[in-house]
């Protein structure tokens, strides 16, 4: 029940209500105008795996780029999705290629991550790799692999959205996953159970 008007109670609690209800003006501001880095910074307050996606040009190159941004999208059919920037270097072998890999970098596969990161062309040099269907490169020790039909493109500002059909999949030896949380890479702490 509610406080008489005039009670001390009632002006405490009308108050606290007009303050919850009305947004705070300051902060609105701020999420308006923060630079372009800040809103990346924001972002990565979120955790994500690390995921290296790759492909085979009809002229047998390899090519592989460093990914957070994939996701799962529906169970059945099985979907998934990524984005890469219209900037990447290997942005048109991707939009062309009919299929494409999405391998979930382990723990110990920072460094992978980090190769695939860079604009370097020789990036397979120093990587072990098997083959998937339709000679797809699938990075050895990965904690799972993606196989997938590329299904289809979604403009999104400055990148591509790609979504994949998962034509086959599997999961490694490994489950502990490599995740990026705040601009590093992170460990999973071990669930107590």
């Amino acid at each position: 029940m509610r406080p008489p008007l005039d009670a001390p109670d009632a002006v405490e609690a009308d108050a606290l209500a007009a303050r919850e209800a009305a947004p705070d003006r300051a902060a609105q501001r701020l999420i308006e105008t923060l630079p372009g880095r800040d809103f990346r910074d924001a972002l990565g307050s979120f955790a994500t795996g690390v995921t290296v996606v790759t492909t085979s040009t009809a002229s047998r190159e390899l090519i592989g780029v460093t990914i957070s941004s994939f996701n799962s999208v529906s169970l059945d059919p099985r979907l998934i999705l990524w984005s890469l920037s219209l900037a990447s270097p290997r942005f048109a072998a991707f939009r062309q290629a009919s299929h494409y890999a999405v391998n979930v970098l382990a723990l110990d596969q920072a460094w992978i991550s980090d190769c695939f990161a860079s604009r370097d062309h020789e990036l397979f040099h120093e990587v072990r790799i098997s083959r998937g269907r339709s000679g797809l490169p699938l990075i050895d020790g990965c904690a799972a692999w993606f196989e997938c039909r590329n299904a289809a493109h979604y403009p999104g500002g400055d990148h591509l959205i790609f979504v994949g059909e998962v034509e086959r999949f599997a999961r490694g030896a490994t489950s502990e996953p490599l995740v990026f949380h705040g601009g590093r890479y992170r460990e999973l702490r071990a669930d107590n159970r």
